[in-house]
């Protein structure tokens, strides 16, 4: 496509965008965490803001306290549909678009429609809602995901077979996770707020188990959290973006100060939650075919090391060690530079010297931090 063409797509696509209606999503672990519950306070307090909002479809699953939170709110009636000889309800498309509120309420994003219905899935009447321009409020379990759904199935043992794309959460304005320990969720299903009590025995030999709630939960916690990361890197510009820490530890074939580096980067690291590699600069007088075996040994092991603590390892040949350090920070977009005191001989000494004065003086110009590491 030619530039000017690129020019006038993209600004067409800005202008779709400014049309279409604001879309937030909650999302959580499991059933039971409470994002329906949510989304009805959210509509309570956006009306009594004086903001048009109404109830597409919600799904309450006859639990009092969040049945409690429809009262007063508009909700826009169910349109009837027979199928296989049985009367059933699906939520009214046409009659949202008709109505035309400032928000609606739609849940359950990941269901599938009867069939007859417009759209076969409930995300793409969603799709239809916001490109009308009305501001959605929706809400999805983490499992049905379509890029999660096979490891939640493989966590929760259980087969879902309705899945939303990974590209509606792309649309999303805002993505929330609503989050509950293992212990508070266990116990509100004890207390038969999530299910009848007498399906709580089943639920917990099956799905409610501590281990399995946990893995869901973390797999909640990081899609938030990449929607996050995706929504700073696509709405706010780096010049003044909060700058995010990439620590990276240079090591040397000498096994002692090496593992020192590792291990006082790693935790470095975990302070500040980044992302940390490990770089090993080969010269040639260290190849293969040089190098004492005993150093190549205290190499790899130092290697799985850092791999096991959860660095990237980074292995480059270059004849000049401050230039392969420059290629991997500007690669990288590195923001931390931790290295080791060179050992003491005045040889040694020098050497260093000479290589931390001639990495500063490239980096002075960058905001880039050296930390040196005893």
């Amino acid at each position: 496509m030619p530039e000017k063409d690129q020019t006038a797509q993209s600004f067409l696509n800005l202008i779709q965008r400014s049309k279409r209606g604001k879309f937030k999503i909650y999302i959580g672990m499991s059933a039971g965490v409470g994002k329906t519950y949510r989304m009805l306070q959210e509509a309570q307090s956006l009306q009594k803001n004086g903001i048009d909002v109404k109830v597409g479809y919600i799904e309450t699953h006859n639990r009092k306290e969040t049945h409690a939170l429809l009262h007063g709110l508009p909700v826009i009636p169910r349109r009837k549909l027979f199928y296989k000889g049985k009367e059933l309800d699906e939520m009214d498309l046409n009659a949202i678009l008709t109505i035309r509120p400032d928000v609606v309420i739609v849940d359950e994003l990941a269901h599938t429609n009867i069939e007859g219905s417009k759209n076969e899935k409930r995300w793409q009447d969603v799709v239809d809602i916001l490109n009308a321009g009305i501001n959605v409020i929706s809400a999805v379990n983490i499992q049905h995901i379509e890029s999660i759904n096979e490891e939640a199935q493989k966590i929760s043992g259980a087969e879902i077979k309705e899945r939303v794309p990974d590209s509606v959460l792309l649309m999303a304005d805002e993505v929330v996770n609503i989050d509950l320990t293992a212990d508070e969720l266990i116990s509100r299903l004890k207390e038969g707020k999530i299910y009848d009590v007498t399906k709580v025995p089943t639920a917990l030999n099956n799905f409610f188990q501590s281990d399995k709630i946990l893995q869901l939960r973390e797999l909640a916690l990081k899609e938030v959290a990449r929607q996050v990361v995706r929504k700073i890197d696509t709405e706010i510009p780096k010049t003044i973006r909060q700058r995010q820490e990439v620590f990276l530890a240079c090591i040397s074939t000498q096994e002692h100060s090496a593992k020192t580096i590792i291990r006082k980067t790693a935790r470095l690291a975990a302070y500040y939650n980044s992302k940390w590699m490990v770089l090993y600069v080969q010269t040639p007088h260290e190849s293969m075919d040089k190098i004492k075996l005993d150093l190549q040994r205290h190499l790899i092991n130092n290697f799985k090391m850092a791999t096991e603590m959860g660095a990237e390892v980074i292995k480059l040949k270059s004849d000049d060690v401050t230039e392969g350090m420059l290629e991997t920070i500007e690669k990288y977009s590195i923001t931390t530079i931790c290295l080791g005191k060179p050992e003491f001989s005045w040889w040694k000494v020098l050497t260093g010297k000479a290589l931390f004065e001639k990495l500063l003086q490239k980096i002075e110009d960058k905001d880039i931090d050296i930390v040196i590491l005893s």
